[in-house]
């Protein structure tokens, strides 16, 4: 397979992928609302997209990923008044871990990450034009969008009215022309963060920030925009709507590539059943490989189900492909990447069968050929695996304590103490999970059993 094909939620087919300019791939990607910790579905979208980036990067000259950062809502808003802090010092501390948190799993930092607060101006900008356009008005201090206004409106994800009106849990406001009709801008009282604006002093509306923010940096048309399929309605339904009616005969993102949502032990993810796994709890039990790993095992556009389990899978995966990498020590990666990957991945970013692909290479490399080590390597760089040495890999979570307890086996084994040097070895075997492995001239390696 020679060109990318991609699943477009917006025509429900897979088709091939055209850019509208093959010089620069302009891509989007819904980014955190930053009041708290991610979890690990956030982590999911993100490394999905990272694998198309880097995918893109492989074919295009240059490809512009944008992802955003929304620093001001209702949310971020009620912890900043129960601290009685600033929005600023609440989104201080999400925003550093959540770069911490991407940076674990190997995630590309996007070219532009644009935050909400710095885009007011954009955002009153486009909200002019959709007033003056007759699909938006003012009442009450509030601006909203006329969805009857829109005859497109619904037709994204597939709904009717009265199933919009239904799904979207609307607020019933007396201001309101019709009940669908969403916030564009509302007014804030002195104790909420408020810029000033032609309706008075208030705050941006969540969906009207990534129209903005998107247009600023991408323009009026661009190809790729991302998110988890829980986006479909209201967000993204909102910000086509938007965008296309404040800038007629736009069509906003060619293409709309939504991954599905994550199960844990096989049940919705939710804070009410106890199985919410917050992202930085997870990296502390396994290797952000292991878990960007994990996340790559089924489609982008099936549920995945992920468990403790599936992520001691998904180590030993990785402990089977550095194993390869280790009987050729030093291999420098191909220049392409090899078909049995590249095949799948080409094919609407088929990443259990680049995986599959991945491990049809390891057992090449193990039977001796440096050929398939190399395009190991070359096949990492795009899934953004295989980011250490072998070494590396197997020293990972190994504290100083255990390596001091290797070292008094080295001082046992030169005094001839065989019975000391055994009981440390299973010493560190059985209360470590390490395994020591014995080199030329009393040096060893030590590695996660």
């Amino acid at each position: 397979m020679t060109h990318l094909t991609l699943y477009n939620t917006r025509t429900r087919a897979k088709a091939p992928f055209v850019p509208l300019d093959p010089a620069n791939v302009r891509a989007y990607l819904c980014g955190p609302t930053v009041y708290d910790r991610a979890h690990i579905g956030n982590a999911r979208n993100v490394v999905i997209f990272d694998v198309l980036i880097r995918l893109l990067r492989r074919l295009y000259p240059k490809v512009t990923y944008v992802r955003n950062i929304t620093d001001v809502d209702d949310k971020i808003n009620v912890r900043a008044k129960e601290r009685g802090v600033s929005i600023e010092e609440v989104t201080a501390g999400p925003i550093r871990w959540y770069h911490e948190d991407m940076g674990a799993l190997y995630t590309l930092p996007p070219d532009i990450e644009p935050r909400a607060t710095a885009h007011i101006p954009e955002i009153i900008e486009i909200i002019n034009k959709l007033i003056l356009n007759g699909h938006a008005y003012e009442a009450e201090g509030h601006v909203l969008f006329s969805v009857s206004s829109d005859p497109e409106y619904g037709k994204f994800s597939g709904r009717t009215l009265d199933e919009l009106i239904a799904g979207a849990r609307v607020d019933v406001a007396p201001y309101k022309r019709e009940a669908g009709d969403f916030v564009l801008w509302k007014p804030s009282t002195p104790d909420l963060p408020g810029w000033e604006s032609p309706w008075g002093r208030g705050r941006p509306g969540w969906h009207i920030e990534c129209s903005a923010m998107s247009w600023r940096h991408l323009g009026e048309n661009f190809d790729i925009h991302g998110g988890g399929d829980d986006l479909i309605f209201p967000h993204h339904e909102n910000e086509i709507a938007q965008s296309c009616c404040a800038f007629p005969g736009s069509h906003f993102a060619n293409v709309w590539v939504h991954n599905r949502m994550l199960l844990v032990n096989g049940e919705k993810m939710s804070k009410s059943l106890g199985n919410f796994l917050v992202l930085h709890e997870v990296l502390e039990k396994a290797p952000g490989e292991a878990v960007r790993l994990m996340l790559m095992r089924a489609h982008y556009r099936q549920t995945l189900d992920f468990s403790d389990a599936g992520l001691m899978e998904a180590r030993k995966e990785l402990d089977r492909f550095y194993r390869a990498l280790e009987l050729h020590h030093g291999v420098e990666p191909a220049k392409t990447v090899p078909e049995e990957v590249m095949d799948p991945l080409l094919d609407d970013l088929n990443t259990p069968g680049a995986l599959a692909g991945l491990h049809a290479l390891a057992d090449q490399a193990i039977a001796g050929d440096a050929q398939a080590a190399a395009e190991m390597r070359a096949a990492g760089d795009v899934l953004g695996l295989l980011n250490m040495t072998p070494e590396v890999w197997f020293a990972g979570g190994i504290d100083d304590a255990v390596k001091a307890l290797a070292e008094s086996r080295v001082a046992a084994r030169k005094a001839k103490d065989f019975a000391e040097s055994d009981r440390i070895r299973d010493l560190l075997l059985k209360d470590h999970g390490v395994i020591i492995e014995d080199g030329l001239g009393g040096t060893y390696k030590l590695r996660k059993a």
